[in-house]
Parts: structure tokens; C-alpha cells; sequence
């Protein structure tokens, strides 16, 4: 049997399933290669961050009696700008929104003491079905994506406000991924092969596929890791610091082809204003100049040293997340408790099976509601969402409005 899909959404699968990502996907982003790296000693690079995202600020609010949007977790992207656009804009009036998951880590406290200091109408979104909406989500984004939790903030926040900020590139260019770094820099040495370090990369990345990967596609979406790692090779295949080379493949990868794209989308959806100030053209550029000490410290493993030298200033670092969480979901629960359901409910009768996109056996294989590897289980997520968007846009056999 001949697949229906073409080899772009074929690539596209396959990457998603692994990498979280496609490099298929649109995106009007500059693009960063290795010469883009420089690894300068800048004197005192918070001054110029500063600056520059206050500049975005005051440039992209045009009108002081409109309501402003902002996404506030507890952690220091978000916080950073809430306190820089209330100083840049004392009197106007923000609307903060934080998201809290079922049977998951709650940050909500501490961003509603945040919204209080920054003194703004703070709400509170809780989600207890995560995919209750998904195939409205997946077929705004039209890629199969899980984690589209974007979708229920934006959606929201468009009842308060039309001008969405958010702080969302901190971890790609200022090295907020520092569970990542320790462990890369642990597997790898300076004089490790290309393959080694990709390798390694991966390993650091090991919630986004699983050690049987080859097996869960079907024979007409074949798999290949060498396709993966051609991706990956660009960025570890030239003559920077390990470090560089995972902070240029981290905003090449997820930043750059999944973040920005999807999101978006979801914002254009709704005719939504999301203003980024860390992600503007200047910082993008700025933040790979800098020496990669000035970003992350490998002794004590902190990362984003410009952003919260600038953040202590507001005396609100006692309320800041001591991990990095961002709005995180429970997979293993999220799983146990409606996960699980939906995907029996789905793959009962599966198109992605019947077509020969996903190997049956592999799920058979696999399959429980008590699973304990959160590898497994974030991969099962990823076949919903595929096999909805597979039933969206495919077979054409489930409508967008569907709940789940």
C-alpha cells in the first residue's frame, strides 16, 4: 500500500517524534550558524540586555490606555519582563496569567505574589483536561504536536487583552538549560568525534524519543538515525567550545522550529499581539557574542547570569523557582489519568496502524496505563496528537470542534 502522506510530512514525523521539533516548519527567524558565534569578553553584558528589552518595551506598546497581556510563571524570563514593563509603564494597566496543571507541579503561588509586588489583575487558567481541545490546537498549528498547553493561554488572554508579552528565549540565549550543559559537558571531552557529541546531545534530549526508536514506525514511514544526525551535525561539526556548539543546536532546534512557528500561529489564530523583548533582533545577536562564562557558570551550574543580575535589582529573587519549570505538565500523570484513555479510545481502530505510518507491534509492545518511564509515555502523547492530525487532515474524519 502506497502512503497518502508526502515526504515532507513523512520527514516531518519522523523528526517530530524524535527531535520535538522540524526543521520543515516555517520560520522567519535568523537563522545562526557557527561563524555567527563569537564568544566575546563583554564588560558587564547586563547593561546592554537591559536596555535593549526596555527599548522593545517602550517601542512596542504604542497606546499607554490599552491593557497589556503578560504569561507569568515563577521563573525569571517571565518575571524580568513583568518587572521591566511595569517600570517602563508605572500607571497601565496588566493583565497577568498563569497556568496551572492537574497533578502537577503548582507555581501559581509564587506568580500570584509576583503579580501582587508588580502589582498587576492577576488570573489564574487551570486545565484539568490538557487534551480536552487538542484537535482544535493541532489543527491551528497543522503540525502534530502534544504540548500545546500555548493554545489554552492565548485563548484566555484574549478575553482580557490583545497584546501578548511573554519572556520566552531566556533558556536558548542566555543558557537556562543548565541541567543540560552539566550532563553534555560530563559525556563529552573537547577531542570527542562529531558522532560522539551528537550522540551525547541526544542523551541530554532522552525524554524526546526512546531507546527502540527505529521500531515504532511502520515500513512506509522508514527510519534512519543518520537522517537525525545530519541534522544535528552543523552544530557540532566545527571548531567552537562544546558549550557553543549546544547553545547554537538548542535555538536552531526547538526555539527556532517549534517554539516560534507554533506559537504563531496560535497568536494570528486570535489575532493576538506576543511581543518576545529577549528574542528581539539586537539580543539575538548579542547573546551569541558573549563568552559563554558570562552566560552560565559551570562551577555552581547556573545559567542566565545577565538576566538575573538585572532581575536581583527588584528584590523579588526569594520567589523565583530554584528549578526551571516554565509551565510544566505531569506526563506520567497526566497519563494515568486521561492519557491513557484517549489513546485506546484512538488507536482502538488507529488510521496511523491501518495506513503503515506506525508499527502496531511496537505499540502492543509498550502499551499499559501504569507505565513508569516517562520516555514511554511521552511518546504515546506524541501519537495522539499525530493520530489526530492524521484524522484531521488525512483521512478527514474527525472535526476540529472535537473534544477529547
Amino acid at each position: 500500500m502506497e502512503t497518502k502522506l508526502n515526504n515532507i510530512q513523512l520527514e516531518n514525523i519522523k523528526q517530530i517524534l524524535t527531535l520535538r521539533y522540524s526543521t520543515n516548519l516555517e520560520n522567519s527567524s535568523l537563522p545562526l550558524q557557527s561563524h555567527d558565534i563569537q564568544n566575546s569578553i563583554i564588560e558587564t553584558p547586563e547593561i546592554f540586555v537591559e536596555k535593549s528589552i526596555r527599548n522593545c518595551i517602550s517601542n512596542e506598546v504604542k497606546n499607554k490606555n490599552e491593557k497589556i497581556g503578560i504569561s507569568l510563571s515563577s521563573g525569571i524570563d517571565s518575571t524580568l519582563i513583568l518587572a521591566l514593563l511595569r517600570e517602563e509603564f508605572p500607571s497601565i494597566e496588566i493583565e497577568s496569567l498563569s497556568i496551572k496543571f492537574s497533578e502537577s507541579i503548582d507555581e501559581t503561588e509564587n506568580s500570584k505574589k509576583i503579580s501582587e509586588k508588580f502589582e498587576t489583575n492577576h488570573h489564574v487558567l487551570e486545565i484539568n483536561n490538557f487534551f480536552e481541545e487538542l484537535p482544535k490546537a493541532i489543527s491551528i498549528v497543522k503540525q502534530p504536536f502534544w504540548d500545546l498547553h500555548w493554545y489554552y493561554l492565548v485563548k484566555k488572554m484574549k478575553s482580557f487583552s490583545n497584546i501578548f508579552f511573554s519572556g520566552d528565549g531566556g533558556d536558548e540565549l542566555f543558557g537556562g538549560y543548565t541541567f543540560r550543559y552539566k550532563k553534555f559537558l560530563e559525556l563529552t571531552t573537547e577531542n570527542s568525534s562529531v558522532h560522539d557529541k551528537i550522540f551525547s546531545y541526544l542523551n541530554c534530549h532522552e525524554r524526546d524519543w526512546v531507546p527502540d526508536q527505529e521500531n515504532l514506525f511502520g515500513k512506509n514511514c522508514s527510519f534512519d538515525w543518520k537522517n537525525i544526525y545530519k541534522i544535528l551535525e552543523p552544530h557540532f561539526g566545527n571548531s567552537l567550545p562544546r558549550l557553543s556548539q549546544v547553545f547554537l543546536a538548542d535555538y536552531n532546534g526547538k526555539l527556532r522550529y517549534n517554539m516560534q512557528p507554533l506559537y504563531s500561529k496560535i497568536h494570528n489564530f486570535f489575532n493576538m499581539k506576543n511581543i518576545t523583548p529577549i528574542q528581539n533582533n539586537e539580543l539575538l545577536q548579542f547573546a551569541f557574542q558573549l563568552n559563554n562564562n558570562l552566560k552560565y557558570n559551570s562551577e555552581n551550574n547556573s545559567g542566565k547570569i545577565p538576566l538575573v543580575k538585572i532581575l536581583k535589582k527588584f528584590d523579588v529573587m526569594n520567589l523565583i523557582s530554584s528549578k526551571k519549570q516554565g509551565f510544566s505538565v505531569n506526563t506520567l500523570n497526566l497519563w494515568n489519568s486521561t492519557g491513557y484513555e484517549i489513546f485506546q479510545n484512538y488507536f482502538d481502530k488507529s488510521r496511523l496502524i491501518e495506513d503503515h505510518i506506525i508499527n502496531s507491534d511496537w505499540i502492543q509492545k509498550h502499551i499499559s496505563k501504569n507505565i513508569t518511564d516517562v520516555r514511554y509515555v511521552n511518546k504515546f502523547l506524541g501519537l495522539i496528537a499525530l493520530e489526530i492530525w492524521y484524522r484531521l487532515f488525512i483521512s478527514n474524519d474527525i472535526s476540529s470542534n472535537q473534544k477529547l
